[in-house]
């Protein structure tokens, strides 16, 4: 009997499994930068907290395990800001990341204040640009070089998947 991945939005408690799944996601891009300070890598359980509180995080759920996260805010310029999109490594390549990241999209494009959607991405991780990049964002400029990252965005109303019932 096989289980299927729900989508919703993280609950308080989820703030731990989400800290664990981080932790593990954000290991290859520390080994890849050779750089294992990464924010993802030493934020605290504290920090995420907060960082939940004052944002908007999704989690994708196969049973009660936290398999995939990702979250983000909309800050007073209207720039719809997503990060630590993240899969477990045994749930990759199978279309999750592409779902979490139509579901903040839509969920943000809701928001009448929402005029862009911004994310950074490893400038040496394909997989993860040609994601954004299949979904409408364009690179728009260069971020911290010491990890080389790319800024992406688009439009909040271009191309912006609405699923539907």
């Amino acid at each position: 009997m096989g289980m299927s991945v729900t989508i919703s939005a993280a609950r308080a408690q989820d703030a731990e499994k989400i800290l664990k799944l981080q932790y593990l996601c954000y290991q290859g891009e520390a080994e890849l930068h050779g750089d294992y300070t990464i924010e993802p890598l030493t934020q605290t359980l504290d920090e995420l907290r907060a960082d939940l509180e004052g944002g908007h995080c999704l989690v994708a759920r196969l049973g009660d395990e936290v398999v995939a996260s990702v979250r983000g805010r909309i800050d007073a310029s209207g720039t719809a800001t997503i990060g630590k999109l993240m899969v477990h490594p045994r749930m990759r390549r199978h279309g999750l990341g592409g779902r979490l990241l139509d579901a903040i999209e839509t969920h943000f494009a809701q928001d009448p204040a929402a005029r862009r959607f911004q994310l950074s991405a490893g400038g040496r991780k394909d997989g993860d640009t040609r994601l954004y990049r299949s979904r409408g964002y364009a690179p728009v400029v260069s971020g911290d070089t010491r990890l080389d990252l790319l800024t992406l965005e688009k439009p909040a109303t271009a191309g912006t998947f609405v699923a539907s019932a």
